[in-house]
């Protein structure tokens, strides 16, 4: 790639990275992946990738651009007089346009070109679609041809040495020939999501009116968004929907008669372009008051619900985003486990990247809690939040585009959790076997893999919670991955048992009047129930108060305590906490009964747990 004679907008990172690769003489063939689909903003001007590559790239530096492509052949982008464009596409002078020469033909009449005028780039769009994947055995004889062009190229000194330049556009490198990414003459260089400071960029781009304040909290606030999707919040509408003083208009109808209305309808206009009238209405909840301490919390609800709704369909329903309603105030009993996720939650927030896990385990019988338990952590911690849905089944015969479509979200918009709730169907020993030509396996294998790089701590926090943990893959629980296992366990005395009555009951809005004594001589009858048992109770004397039209007292919750009949799994249960007790990583979250034992008497009471609880 020579050197420019003009002056060149300062170029991304990873291009500047392809260019500095090139000019060394690492490389002549290129794999850009991951966010390739994304438009660009160099300058003034916004790009997609291959009109970046087109202007700013190779202007200046190459005399001939082509676009090889499956779908189109070979077409000129600049530089080619028609004439040669034709011939490189096969079309014969006796004007029979029947004439439809294949690929590999047109590719070589392209390598004549190039062994003949040097100073070409080759841009082939959709790279895996003309060199996919897959065993050679399956592979057509075509496609070998094909793939056998490129490879050859990409070693041949005179075309290599001519300033010639491939660039394969692709997604996901596991879709694209595992022989061509294994030669040494051919780089894959990543284009990532946009990272803090291009979001800025864009976002003060798109919405000039903003303030610079807004810019930044804006920016802070959409990661994992790609450049397109923030063009399409924040962008004009170009003709279609609603203009911005269109939409300006509609929004200060629906804010009429309350506080700062002219200056919150300027700001929610400039964050609402694509939307029609009856979604605009629904997310302004006109009536609503501004609340004094955060004029900006109106508009980022507004960005938040976008940014989920684009997020969620990009990544085809694998992931969910999860908004915790309460923080671990809300929670009755664990204090162990409490005050464990508090000092994680302070250091999360502190950026304390060193003393933060890379991931957490919690494991428990069913009821403990688990879940409740780690949403009210993340609210503590100010987490953003998403959950793996039913990943294994929706993956297994589709690609790992998907799997790696998602993790780049992610990592774009850490510091965020990924939640796996019963991680033992999903992680469990011997998954992902059979059926789908081992890409569940692999899928797996890469996920084990995201969440060891090292590179995520503090800012990708995996969390996985199970009642069976033994079926889980030894690797998965090493440190470096969930490092930190936490217990739970059921309430060990009736204070604990009180602590959860009342706060359930506390977060639907119940008031008990029962006094403390009565609560804690109830709660004494209770032994063995779980957290889930206690919340069914209390809502159980809540219906019988309401049947009555008596207070929640006492005698409502002895009524209840009376007619509720919990689950008798004594035997699975004792099997799952000591499970539990033989994963946790530090003895002080256990309770009294198991905190002082031996590791020898708690491995022979779970080998005796196991036989009574799975003989049934």
């Amino acid at each position: 790639m020579t050197a420019p004679t003009t002056t060149r907008n300062v170029l991304p990172r990873w291009a500047e990275t392809l260019r500095q690769k090139y000019l060394a003489g690492e490389a002549s063939t290129f794999v850009l992946y991951r966010n390739v689909f994304d438009t660009f903003l160099v300058g003034d001007t916004l790009h997609n990738l291959q009109s970046f590559l087109v202007a700013e790239l190779f202007k200046d530096t190459k005399k001939h651009v082509f676009e090889v492509s499956l779908e189109r052949g070979i077409r000129k982008l600049s530089g080619v007089p028609e004439t040669k464009k034709a011939t490189l596409n096969g079309s014969n002078t006796s004007g029979n346009s029947d004439y439809e020469p294949g690929m590999l033909q047109a590719l070589h009449a392209l390598e004549t070109q190039m062994r003949g005028e040097q100073s070409t780039a080759l841009i082939v769009p959709y790279a895996d679609a003309l060199l996919p994947s897959g065993e050679s055995g399956y592979i057509s004889s075509q496609d070998r041809q094909v793939y056998l062009a490129f490879h050859r190229w990409s070693l041949d000194k005179t075309l290599t040495s001519g300033d010639n330049i491939t660039i394969l556009i692709t997604e996901s490198l596991n879709a694209l020939n595992p022989g061509l990414l294994s030669n040494p003459k051919v780089a894959a260089i990543e284009v990532p999501m946009p990272d803090l400071d291009l979001r800025h960029r864009v976002i003060a781009f798109f919405a000039p009116k903003l303030s610079a304040q807004q810019v930044t909290l804006f920016s802070e606030r959409t990661g994992g968004l790609r450049t397109v999707q923030l063009a399409s919040i924040l962008a004009s509408s170009e003709g279609h929907g609603l203009s911005e003083p269109e939409r300006r208009a509609l929004i200060l109808q629906l804010l009429q008669g309350t506080p700062d209305a002219d200056a919150r309808a300027t700001t929610l206009a400039s964050i609402t372009a694509g939307m029609t009238p009856a979604e605009i209405g629904k997310l302004i909840e006109p009536g609503k008051a501004l609340p004094a301490s955060d004029p900006n919390a109106e508009v980022l609800q507004v960005i938040h619900a976008r940014k989920r709704e684009m997020i969620e369909k990009e990544c085809a329903g694998l992931i969910e985003f999860i908004e915790p309603k309460h923080g671990l105030a809300s929670v009755g009993g664990h204090e162990h486990i409490k005050h464990e996720l508090l000092a994680i939650a302070k250091n999360l927030k502190a950026g304390e990247t060193t003393l933060t896990p890379m991931g957490l385990l919690a494991v428990g019988p069913m009821g403990s809690g688990k879940t409740f338990v780690i949403k009210a952590f993340l609210k503590e911690a100010g987490l953003s939040a998403v959950a793996l849905k039913n990943f294994r089944s929706k993956w297994v015969g589709s690609t790992e585009a998907n799997l790696e479509r998602v993790l780049a979200t992610v990592k774009a918009m850490g510091p965020i959790a990924v939640i796996i709730d019963e991680g033992d169907r999903s992680f469990g020993s011997g998954g992902g076997e059979g059926g789908d030509d081992g890409t569940s396996s692999r899928v797996i294998a890469r996920l084990k893999e995201f969440m060891a790089e090292t590179e995520n701590r503090g800012q990708v926090l995996f969390v996985m919670m199970t009642n069976r943990p033994d079926k889980l893959d030894t690797d998965i629980k090493r440190p470096g991955r969930l490092d930190r296992k936490i217990p739970f366990f059921y309430c060990d005395s009736a204070p604990e048992r009180a602590q959860v009555l009342q706060a359930v009951l506390s977060r639907y809005g119940e008031t008990c009047v029962a006094s403390t004594e009565d609560m804690l001589t109830l709660c004494e009858t209770l032994v063995g129930y779980s957290n889930a048992d206690l919340e069914a109770l209390a809502l159980l004397a809540v219906e019988l108060a309401r049947n009555q039209a008596s207070p929640l007292d006492a005698a409502a919750l002895k009524a209840a305590a009376l007619d509720f009949m919990p689950p008798q799994e004594r035997d699975m249960i004792e099997f799952m906490e000591l499970l539990a007790v033989s994963e946790t990583s530090r003895r002080s979250m256990l309770p009294k009964r198991y905190r002082d034992m031996a590791i020898a008497d708690i491995q022979s009471n779970l080998q005796d747990a196991k036989r009574r609880a799975l003989a049934r």
